[in-house]
């Protein structure tokens, strides 16, 4: 029988990309494929649920009508591919369901996108994460095509003009919004507001539809 380890479910604010301010119901997924060098997420604890467990718990714990959608987060939700192809149906036509990934398993996602309404999707960068991702980027946002989908870019002072250009590419191959978002350190930015709007301009010259969102949970003190 399938299981997965979820580390925690909060109804709560969505603070980051085009849906901040939305109120929203968060599972919190186990593990990631990735280990960002900003990632501030702990995943020691947590409890182990079926695809019918985790249902009936949402169901009877909490009012799906007075909640925007949905959120599979993590760590890195797509991970466990297996639980949600069997988890996703059971929710089908009960919430809206939005999905926040680092979008580098594209070929997970294509098993479960039928389920999916919204795509919420980093574009990780080597100057901030560590990581080398670009490419498997391609072809998750290739597997996007048909659903709601903007990518968010973690960045701070060390962003390079190649990753500018590369990002804004990505943006207007698969015509994708892209959310700009400051790189915290607790509830305060990494960079001061000058180098936020030089950042934004730089991709404005590449790109249009480029927006500068900071993480307002932070600001807020919530989850």
């Amino acid at each position: 029988m399938v299981t997965v380890k979820i580390n925690e479910i909060f109804e709560s604010i969505q603070g980051e990309g085009l849906y901040a301010g939305y109120k929203q119901l968060f599972i919190r997924f186990c593990g990631c494929n990735l280990k960002c060098a900003y990632c501030d997420t702990d995943f020691a604890d947590g409890k182990y649920y079926t695809p019918q467990e985790l249902h009936d718990f949402v169901m009877e714990n909490y009012d799906l009508s007075k909640i925007h959608s949905i959120s599979l987060t993590g760590g890195e939700p797509l991970l466990s591919v297996e639980f949600l192809k069997e988890f996703l149906p059971l929710l089908y036509g009960k919430a809206k369901i939005y999905l926040e990934t680092n979008a580098t398993l594209a070929e997970n996602f294509e098993e479960i996108r039928n389920y999916v309404d919204i795509v919420s999707a980093d574009i990780k960068l080597m100057s901030t994460t560590g990581y080398d991702t670009l490419a498997l980027h391609k072809n998750f946002f290739e597997s996007c095509y048909g659903i709601e989908t903007f990518a968010k870019i973690v960045f701070d002072g060390d962003i390079t003009e190649p990753e500018i250009e590369y990002c804004a590419n990505i943006g207007k191959i698969y015509e994708l919004p892209l959310i700009l978002q400051p790189k915290m350190i607790g509830d305060k930015l990494s960079i001061n507001s000058a180098v936020c709007q030089k950042t934004l301009d730089k991709f404005l010259q590449n790109y249009k539809n480029v927006r500068l969102i900071p993480q307002m949970h932070k600001f807020l003190k919530i989850k």
